[in-house]
């Protein structure tokens, strides 16, 4: 084999890589989200989702329940790894199911961002980027939207004593986009 051949092969084998590496970058870290927003708009629900479904049933209302939703605890989201803003709000329906619900939502999008409370305690800055991952979480589901109102049921058996934070967190990534410290109301 000549040495132009040898070459020739060397490049091209070169190349190939370079495609592949190109290629599985693109596919992990899905730059063209920060270039899409996705805005939802849900309103704030009268009772749980699941009630409706047939097999299951909805929570007992608790005696002397208020008419109306009524809010737990709320939050304001503070930025870490993506400039973040927004509110969070823990809101107990009249049928006595638990709803977390995010209000004028701003970040950035990305891939397989999810919805978690969590122990942690909300850290400003790069220190609190990854803290979330620690201890103890519970996933809500995946962020439906980067942008508006949108509504995560939370698991009846969920004791909201043990939570303390909301996060916006990438799993892909393990870092947290913005969180929110809950505080009763």
């Amino acid at each position: 084999m000549t040495e132009t051949k040898r070459r020739g092969r060397l490049w091209a084998g070169l190349l190939v890589a370079a495609a592949l590496v190109v290629g599985l970058g693109v596919y992990w870290f899905q730059p063209w989200k920060l270039w899409q927003d996705a805005t939802v708009h849900d309103a704030l629900p009268t009772a749980s989702p699941t009630a409706a479904v047939p097999g299951h049933t909805a929570p007992a209302v608790p005696p002397g329940a208020p008419a109306g939703p009524q809010t737990l605890a709320r939050g304001t989201l503070v930025s870490h790894e993506h400039t973040t803003t927004g509110t969070v709000k823990l809101i107990r329906l009249p049928d006595g199911s638990r709803t977390l619900r995010l209000e004028n939502l701003d970040t950035s999008n990305g891939p397989d961002l999810r919805v978690w409370l969590s122990d942690a305690p909300v850290k400003e800055g790069v220190a609190g980027w990854s803290v979330f991952d620690d201890g103890k979480h519970v996933s809500l589901g995946r962020l439906k939207g980067n942008k508006g109102d949108q509504n995560y049921e939370i698991p009846a058996d969920v004791n909201l004593a043990d939570y303390r934070s909301v996060t916006i967190w990438c799993d892909r990534f393990d870092v947290s986009f913005g969180a929110a410290a809950l505080a009763s109301t």
